[in-house]
């Protein structure tokens, strides 16, 4: 198999970003835009002003409104949002081959089922090469080449190793791994605690308790990883214990700076509506937890930032409940 020629389903910020990394590494690359007229916008000015404005994308890179344009590629690549994510391979399962790799870069559980992505997947478009794309990655600093490094999981070594040769580059390094539950873990798992952090920011905590949260955090997220039949080591590479640092230390992280909103006293229907990105933590918030519930895993942050998006608990509230709770081992696992 030779992967030349990608289809990036998904023209938010993240997929742009990805069709530019992968046509800098020297793939073909096709966009495809859910929204009407972001194609004609993308194809004409080079630039999606919509999702990435200020970036100037790479001449080659054409953007498409018809789906079967994109899955007529070599590998597919699903940007979308984690909650559109199965009607979209609903609608590719019609025309995409049966042996075209598809990577998951959506990072999210979905909210009805309680399924990661790759299940979804698997369940939808069964018997194609799966991959998880996951890791640290700011949507602009992809799109404009500075250096990242990126975990991309999949239990076929060969395929991996074929993904990794068309879109590795100086600029964004892909390192293989088999826990593709591990990578989907972390990258669900931190948003949610990225909002946590921002709160504590907006409500001028102190970074002794973003660190804390960070720590405490990661501890859950570990939990619930080998509860799920993941690995533990994987939450201390890129898509864990790195995602989890960026995204929860910078305002560039639109989860985070959700939570440093709502930490300042903003209505969160308000944020949300004041803006076109999705922040992925809000709405995976209560996945998350239904997921562990289902496992028999506690957490508690988790459990904060379900009742603070849902407005069931004030900030104030959520924080009380958090500082009282029982002092334990630090190395105590809850299930």
């Amino acid at each position: 198999m030779t992967i030349s020629y990608i289809g990036v389903i998904g023209a938010g910020a993240w997929g742009t970003a990805l069709a530019q990394s992968v046509h800098r590494a020297g793939c073909g690359a096709v966009l495809w835009c859910f929204e009407p007229g972001v194609e004609e916008v993308i194809n004409r000015t080079h630039e999606n002003s919509t999702y990435l404005p200020g970036i100037k994308l790479d001449a080659g890179i054409r953007a498409t409104a018809i789906l079967e344009e994109a899955a007529a590629t070599d590998a597919i690549f699903l940007a979308v949002p984690a909650q559109f994510l199965r009607n979209v391979a609903k609608n590719l399962s019609l025309t995409l081959a049966r042996d075209i790799p598809v990577v998951v870069c959506a990072k999210g559980i979905e909210q009805k089922s309680a399924a990661l992505m790759s299940e979804i997947v698997g369940d939808i478009l069964p018997g194609r090469p799966l991959a998880v794309f996951s890791g640290p990655t700011f949507a602009g600093e992809v799109a404009r080449g500075l250096p990242t490094a990126v975990t991309l999981a999949t239990q076929d070594r060969g395929v991996g190793n074929e993904l990794i040769e068309a879109i590795g580059a100086q600029t964004l390094r892909p390192y293989l791994s088999e826990d593709v539950i591990g990578a989907e873990i972390g990258g669900a798992v931190k948003n949610v605690l990225a909002i946590a952090c921002g709160v504590t920011e907006g409500r001028g905590f102190g970074d002794n308790a973003r660190a804390a949260l960070i720590t405490r955090g990661l501890a859950e997220m570990t939990r619930l990883c080998i509860a799920k039949g993941g690995k533990a080591e994987t939450m201390m590479g890129l898509s864990g214990l790195g995602d989890l640092t960026l995204t929860c230390s910078s305002s560039q992280s639109r989860n985070y700076s959700l939570g440093e909103a709502i930490g300042r006293g903003e209505a969160i229907g308000e944020v949300l509506a004041s803006r076109k990105s999705v922040a992925e933590g809000v709405t995976s918030a209560a996945a998350v937890s239904t997921l562990a519930k289902r496992l028999g895993v506690e957490m508690p942050i988790t459990e904060s930032v379900v009742g603070i998006v849902n407005e069931t608990l004030t900030v104030d509230d959520a924080v009380e409940g958090l500082l009282a709770r029982p002092f334990q081992s630090e190395n105590q696992a809850r299930r």
